[in-house]
């Protein structure tokens, strides 16, 4: 059977083959080719083994991938695939095999870590798309809420939700013909992510005589999951921001012989446990305990602490109701031998189902029914999808399987042994909204506002729709304008507090920074020096409330088992950070205070060196395994809630981690007037071509052209980027 390989302009690889299972075995090995560093990274953070060459820094990751059993799901999950689906994923795994070892010899990150490539089994791609996504719903917020409830009060167990505002997030809309310069619908967006480099999309296309798409690829899975377009119908995605995982307080006991038992709901039954080693490059092995319950694997407190309390009935948990849930952080000599810990339970360790059979079938999509029928099996992430075919159909709708459960389940930790807590046997109906002339997905409360608790703040998803109201003749070109705005509304509420603040009671200088900061476009350009200035004294807003007495008890050392994996979801700064705009007008922090620690930012501004522009300090600093100190990273613009979504942690680091991983426009009018860009390129060896030729675009808001005309492509033996 044959397999073509061509390049674009861009290094961008286009395969032909002759059938689906050749494709994907074409596609597995050029992946390999181009990012063979990428995927064993990947594979390895997925088996939980990444610290036996990247060193002691990542054993807290080796070993919660190995708590949560995220290798040992996707067997399960694999061995429940349909034989054509399994077969399809083994061609990909297969040509990642074949692949490797030349992409290891152009990737310098083998030699300098002594890295050989392993082999990809069959179930490989499932176990990277689950570490991939396996903290993308943020359970550790429960944790979050657990500690500000017990700490600070029960009545502020949601005041730091993510709607006020939000930490950087996903934007898409779908505009419908009638308001379009060629009358056939366009789906455009830019998901947000942690900015990794290598980056976490893949641009590709997939052609076979039973179809042919282009799309963005998540390297180490095959096909085009998130974001395609077939020629006739076209798909994007944005974070549903659903719950779907769970958070148990386990009671866990060692009997004499060894084994663990856990208390549920009908008393104290088995829990199965054993040891794995996790080998660290450098250093000493590490030994990591296993355990999972009836509700899932302990993934905090799997090990009994030495100081584990003597004196009470086995089987008495006296005291409970006080608690309800809560942990205490301490031993309280309740009873002999117990100890606590925290389980997680989410949809694909429970149904052994990771949604993959959607997959392929996403690929042979002819409209707007076919995705929605696809997505119907569709698991995890809980997804909104919009989509649209050159017939006029248009789609939006929630995509996943969510537990039905108490909602005490999506808020905290909750006791194992409740019966209360436990799952229904089927899962919850995935809404859909209708479509008008256009409608917007920004993480927003929408139509999955039933399925989940916290959700982006309305701010980017208003200003889109309000940028898409400006126009009834949209053309993909003109699309950029929408990606690139900085307006940022979530300024409005520190503006405002900056206006009542008294003149008279300011400093000259401060004074200076208040009429600058009022007279001030609320635009986060790179280039601005008022954005800067307004990012220096959010910042200063931000350190004064992070101090504030209110605050005390969250400041304090953390008092639970919870592995540093999860600090930054417990970091009292962070989350003071992002919930500022609540901050200002509501909590435990009294309206005085609020006042006073304005009216100080601007004193403290305007006492210091004039803040530079906002993109001078708001630079990138994406995620790298092995990073390069050479590297220099540019400046953004954007903030949190912009469209042009770049977060940082504002009053502790400008730096930016997030923002979008990739930028596309998909015209249903022809496929190619298309456009789309990624941070870095098609390559993922660093010193070739196409390594990082699409950053200067990237960071303009430039898209680069799609091109689908086999005529117009290099063939990959005549290509001279890459070797």
């Amino acid at each position: 059977m044959s397999i073509e390989v061509f390049r674009d302009a861009w290094g961008i690889p286009h395969l032909r083959a002759s059938d689906p299972l050749e494709l994907a075995r074409a596609q597995g090995r050029v992946t390999a080719h181009d990012r063979a560093w990428q995927l064993e990274v990947e594979r390895h953070r997925a088996e939980g083994t990444t610290a036996a060459f990247l060193g002691t820094a990542e054993t807290g990751w080796d070993a919660f991938a190995r708590q949560a059993r995220l290798a040992d799901t996707a067997r399960r999950c694999h061995a429940r695939l349909d034989a054509e689906t399994a077969a399809w994923v083994a061609a990909y795994a297969a040509g990642v095999d074949e692949g490797l070892a030349e992409g290891a010899r152009r990737a310098p990150e083998f030699a300098r870590t002594g890295l050989v490539p392993g082999r990809w089994e069959p179930w490989t791609p499932l176990a990277v798309w689950l570490s991939t996504h396996i903290l993308f719903a943020g359970f550790p917020t429960k944790l979050w809420r657990d500690r500000v409830a017990r700490l600070l009060g029960e009545e502020w167990t949601e005041l730091f939700a993510t709607d006020g505002p939000g930490t950087a997030g996903s934007n898409g809309w779908v505009v419908a013909g009638s308001r379009t310069a060629s009358g056939a619908p366009i789906v455009a967006g830019d998901p947000h992510r942690f900015i990794e480099a290598p980056g976490v999309y893949q641009q590709i296309r997939l052609s076979c005589p039973e179809f042919d798409v282009l799309g963005l690829a998540v390297p180490g899975v095959p096909g085009l999951a998130h974001f395609g377009h077939t020629g006739t119908v076209a798909w994007a995605i944005t974070n549903a921001m659903a719950d779907y995982q769970d958070l148990y307080r386990e009671r866990l006991r060692r009997l004499p012989d060894g084994r663990i038992e856990a208390l549920g709901p009908d008393g104290w039954e088995p829990a199965a446990a054993h040891t794995e080693t996790i080998p660290v490059r450098d250093a000493d092995s590490v030994s990591v305990t296993v355990i999972e319950t009836a509700r899932g694997p302990v993934i905090a407190g799997a090990d009994a602490p030495a100081h584990a309390p003597t004196g009470g009935p086995a089987d008495t948990p006296a005291g409970d109701d006080a608690r309800d849930g809560v942990w205490d952080g301490v031993w309280d000599g309740v009873w002999d031998g117990v100890w606590e810990a925290v389980s997680l339970r989410h949809p694909p360790r429970v149904t052994g189902d990771l949604g993959f059979a959607a997959l392929p079938a996403l690929l042979r999509a002819r409209e707007v029914a076919d995705v929605d029928r696809a997505l119907d099996g569709w698991v995890e992430p809980v997804n909104v999808v919009q989509a649209a075919d050159t017939a006029g159909g248009l789609l939006h709708r929630v995509a996943g399987r969510v537990p039905v459960r108490d909602r005490a389940n999506r808020l905290r930790v909750v006791p194992a042994w409740d019966a209360r807590h436990a799952w229904g046997p089927d899962p919850e109906p995935m809404p859909r909204a209708a479509v008008g002339e256009y409608a917007v997905m920004a993480n927003e409360r929408g139509p999955a506002a039933p399925l989940g608790v916290e959700f982006a703040p309305a701010h980017r998803a208003r200003r889109i729709s309000a940028l898409l109201d400006t126009s009834d003749t949209w053309t993909p070109g003109a699309m950029t304008a929408i990606h690139t705005d900085t307006d940022n509304p979530s300024a409005a509420r520190l503006l405002a507090a900056v206006r009542e603040t008294d003149p008279a009671a300011l400093s000259p200088a401060a004074r200076a920074v208040r009429d600058r900061l009022l007279g001030w476009d609320r635009r986060m350009a790179a280039d601005s020096t008022d954005a800067g200035l307004y990012a220096a004294v959010r910042g200063a807003v931000v350190r004064g409330l992070t101090a504030h007495p209110a605050f005390a008890a969250l400041r304090g050392p953390r008092p639970d088992p919870y592995p540093e994996l999860f600090a930054p979801w417990l970091a009292l700064g962070a989350r003071v950070a992002f919930a500022v705009e609540t901050l200002l007008v509501t909590g435990p922090v009294p309206a005085p205070d609020v006042a006073r620690i304005v009216r100080e930012a601007l004193e403290e501004t305007g006492a210091g060196d004039p803040p530079p522009t906002w993109g001078t300090t708001h630079r990138l600093a994406p995620w790298q395994a092995l990073p390069d100190p050479d590297d220099t990273w540019p400046g953004l613009g954007g903030d949190h809630d912009c469209v042009l979504s770049t977060s940082s942690v504002p009053g502790f680091t400008d730096r930016g981690a997030r923002a979008s991983a990739a930028r596309f426009v998909w015209d249903l009018a022809d496929r190619d007037r298309s456009l789309w860009v990624v941070p870095f390129g098609a390559s993922g060896i660093p010193g070739t071509a196409h390594h990082r030729d699409q950053l200067p675009h990237w960071l303009r808001g430039d898209l680069v052209p799609v091109t689908t005309d086999w005529a117009h492509l290099v063939p990959e033996e005549d290509h001279d980027d890459q070797h």
